[in-house]
């Protein structure tokens, strides 16, 4: 009897690990986005995986690739971690800079075509997504004049990761 019972509970264990993982639901009834976390040896791949992706929706639509540019990836840096230390997501700094006043700072001497950001939990595709189904930010990323991209972000503690996007002619 022994010898079932522990049988039975051996296989309950067995088959209990073998179901999904349950998803926590949030109040909207969707499921609530899983942490992703960037480690040291993602970091130095998500500008160039976003780039590819960029380019690919891009050359999907006959417009020309973008190159990354180091000065614009400096200002996107400079701006997700000031919205971090501001807790909001938007496009003025803490002194009052706009995306303007920040990539003539860090020295690009092209104009700027636009600037898109985020405040989320999702990976870097998870946010292009997201941005290519809003009109406003999908017109930036899809200019037909931009030249040059700029892509960074910083993540907190907790996980919450600010991104920034900039693009430049």
């Amino acid at each position: 009897m022994i010898r079932l019972f522990s049988v039975l509970i051996a296989l309950s264990v067995a088959l209990a690990a073998c179901a999904p993982a349950p998803t926590t639901m949030g109040t909207d009834g969707k499921a609530l986005p899983k942490l992703y976390r960037i480690s040291r040896s993602d970091s130095g791949k998500l500008q160039f995986r976003m780039l590819d992706s960029v380019n690919a929706l891009r050359g999907a639509s006959g417009l020309a690739e973008v190159q990354l540019d180091a000065a614009l990836n400096a200002a996107a840096a400079t701006h997700s971690r000031d919205m971090a230390n501001q807790n909001r997501p938007w496009h003025f700094g803490s002194d009052g800079s706009s995306p303007v006043d920040r990539i003539q700072r860090v020295g690009y001497t092209g104009a700027l075509v636009g600037e898109v950001i985020s405040e989320t939990y999702e990976t870097e595709l998870e946010t292009l997504a997201a941005w290519m189904e809003q009109p406003d930010t999908r017109r930036i990323i899809m200019a037909s004049d931009a030249q040059n991209m700029g892509f960074s972000w910083h993540q907190e503690s907790s996980g919450k990761i600010w991104w920034t996007m900039v693009l430049g002619k």
